[in-house]
C-alpha cells in the first residue's frame, strides 16, 4: 500500500513527520508531495525539508491513501485553496482512504466531503464543518474512508489508526509495540 502526504511551508512538523515516520515504520510507502512551487520547505519550526514529488509529477489516483498534516500553512491557505480540497475529493470518490489532523480536516470540510459524518479537529477548525459530527473530546476520529485527528498530541493514534485501516490490527499492534507506546 501506498499513500501520500501534503508536505507545505508552516507545516506542523510532528503532524507530518511523525506521521510520515510511523507510517514507513509500520511498512506503508508514503510519498512526501508539494502542491505547488519548490520542493524544500521550512516547516512551522523552521526545519528545511525536502518532498519527494511536485503534485504534477504523480498521478495520485496511483495511491492508496492521502494524508493531510495541519500547521499554520492550513490557515493561510484553505480558504483560497482549490488544490487540496480536489485532490481529497477525488481520492475519496476513487474509494481511497483519506486521513487528516489538527486543522488539515478544514480541507475536508469545505470539500464537503465531512458532511454527515463524525471527525475531530483543533478546536475551532469545526467552523469548516458545519453539517458534519464534530466529537471535541475524541483523538482519533474513523468514519467510512475518511480518518481525522485532533492535535499534535494524537499524532500517534493517527498514525496508528491509518495503519489498522490499511494494515489491519496485527500491524497496528506491532506499529505501537516497536515504539513502546
Amino acid at each position: 500500500m501506498k499513500g501520500i502526504i501534503i508536505f507545505a511551508s508552516a507545516m506542523e512538523d510532528g503532524e507530518a513527520i511523525t506521521t510520515r515516520a510511523l507510517l514507513k515504520r509500520a511498512g506503508l510507502s508514503l510519498d512526501s508531495v508539494v502542491i505547488r512551487g519548490d520542493k524544500t520547505i521550512q516547516t512551522a519550526y523552521q526545519q528545511v525539508v525536502v518532498s519527494d514529488y511536485q503534485l504534477s509529477e504523480i498521478n495520485p489516483l496511483d495511491y492508496d491513501f492521502l494524508v493531510i498534516p495541519g500547521g499554520p500553512y492550513v490557515g493561510q491557505t484553505v480558504d483560497s485553496d482549490h488544490t487540496i480540497k480536489a485532490l481529497a475529493k477525488s481520492m475519496y470518490d476513487a474509494g481511497k482512504i483519506v486521513a487528516a489532523i489538527c486543522a488539515g480536516p478544514r480541507f475536508l470540510g469545505q470539500a464537503r466531503l465531512l458532511d454527515d459524518k463524525a471527525f475531530t479537529c483543533y478546536p475551532g477548525s469545526e467552523r469548516d464543518m458545519p453539517l458534519g459530527r464534530y466529537l471535541a473530546d475524541q483523538k482519533v476520529v474513523k468514519d467510512g474512508q475518511i480518518i481525522t485527528a485532533r492535535a499534535a498530541g494524537s499524532t500517534v493514534e493517527f498514525a496508528a489508526m491509518i495503519t489498522k485501516t490499511l494494515l489491519g490490527d496485527k500491524a497496528m499492534n506491532q506499529l505501537l509495540a516497536s515504539i513502546y507506546y
